[in-house]
């Protein structure tokens, strides 16, 4: 559904510029990202530009194009150089470095208010449980961890636990441990009551509160479906932590019950914004309807789908003032810094050499089985997996996508405007 002309053609009207640079914007910071990680897992967090090469899928560069172009128009972030071979390696910047210890040190800050987003994911559930593989879409949405399969999920017992599904020993579950009254109340109850959290003997029950509401300026046929709107508005709907089982597929009130559901998902994400398929893997678990991309284009003014790239990606629309996130948390703003370095519009600076790399030639055209580090060999594995796994879920762009530069310049325009 998410790649048919139907829904392009659908849709086409409904553009909203400001959230095209947006969705832009963060593709270009998940290819820096991308590329950090694998950095980040090497031994010596370097590593051969030719090695890079099977990575090309994850940063959507085919060939003939050139990986070490695609280096060098960062090098605020990565730096190259040729061993006394002419082998030529890729390595990041102090800059870059440092950058990543941060992100360790906000990670950690942001810990506890990550732990309660999956907290209450699960509390939406239908089984109060969630398999563990598909947390793994939302780990950077949410600001989880790149270890949290191995070790995040086991530092807070008293929300959730890590269990073994019964007819599948390999399927991994996390399962609620304990309802939190205070938690079963949505974002929008919040902003309406103008509260933190809900009471201690707080019951999730029919709501009848208003989604904001943020349509496309240059949109003129809004105003035909004004009653239409006023009318979804004022109807009633169940609660996101409410039992949905009893609701009936395709009714007035499952439909409306749904967007509450995939309005409250996003308010949860660090940046108000997923990937489509990320939503659709989750139609079963939080009782939605199975044409959800549907719903998502019918009602534009809550929810913005953006096209551009390989697989759409659903903004918030409230959450954003143009292209600008409303609401600015500490990582957001990190990766808008790993942003600002990326790109380079000057003249390409020669690549230097280096004799002491020597060293990690010979390293890399050694046996793996001959060598007695097992840090060559297993530096990577199931964390490096765990991140080619988020980031092939990234919404990068087709060939068609912007250049880092006009995103840049139209990110700055708006800004000024």
């Amino acid at each position: 559904m998410t790649s048919s002309k139907r829904v392009q053609d659908r849709s086409k009207n409904k553009r909203i510029r400001p959230l095209e640079i947006a969705a832009e914007k963060w593709k270009i910071f998940s290819k820096m990202k991308f590329l950090m990680e694998i950095l980040r897992k090497e031994p010596e967090m370097v590593i051969p530009v030719r090695s890079l090469d099977q990575y090309r899928k994850q940063i959507n560069l085919p060939k003939p194009h050139k990986m070490s172009d695609f280096i060098r128009k960062s090098p605020k972030l990565f730096e190259l150089c040729k061993d006394k071979n002419g082998l030529l390696w890729c390595g990041m910047t102090e800059e870059a470095e440092d950058l990543l210890e941060e992100e360790e040190r906000l990670l950690e800050e942001h810990s506890d208010k990550a732990a309660e987003y999956v907290t209450r994911c699960l509390m939406m559930s239908v089984d109060k449980r969630l398999p563990l593989a598909k947390i793994a879409h939302f780990r950077r949405d949410f600001g989880l961890p790149l270890d949290f399969r191995t070790t995040w999920v086991h530092k807070y017992p008293e929300l959730f636990r890590v269990v073994k599904c019964k007819e599948d020993p390999e399927l991994e579950y996390l399962e609620l441990v304990t309802w939190n009254p205070k938690w079963a109340i949505t974002e929008l109850e919040k902003k309406v009551l103008g509260v933190t959290e809900a009471g201690p003997d707080h019951t999730p029950e029919m709501l009848s509160l208003p989604f904001p509401l943020k349509f496309p300026p240059e949109y003129k046929k809004v105003y035909r479906y004004g009653g239409k709107i006023e009318h979804f508005q004022k109807r009633a709907y169940l609660s996101p932590y409410a039992d949905a089982r009893e609701l009936k597929a395709g009714s007035l009130e499952f439909d409306k019950r749904a967007i509450a559901v995939m309005h409250e998902l996003l308010s949860f994400t660090l940046e108000k914004r997923l990937v489509t398929d990320h939503l659709t893997h989750y139609r079963r678990e939080f009782v939605m309807p199975q044409k959800l991309m549907r719903l998502l284009l019918k009602h534009f003014g809550i929810f913005y789908v953006s096209e551009r790239g390989k697989r759409f990606s659903v903004f918030l629309t409230e959450g954003y003032e143009d292209s600008e996130l409303i609401e600015k948390r500490p990582l957001v703003l990190w990766r808008e810094k790993v942003l600002s370095l990326s790109g380079y519009r000057g003249r390409k600076k020669k690549i230097q050499s280096f004799s002491d790399l020597s060293e990690l030639s010979d390293m890399e055209n050694k046996d793996p089985l001959e060598d007695d580090s097992e840090s060559v060999n297993t530096s990577i594995q199931f964390e490096q997996a765990e991140t080619i796994e988020s980031l092939e879920d990234a919404s990068f762009a087709d060939d068609d996508e912007m250049e880092v530069g006009e995103v840049c310049s139209a990110y700055k325009d708006t800004n000024a405007s």
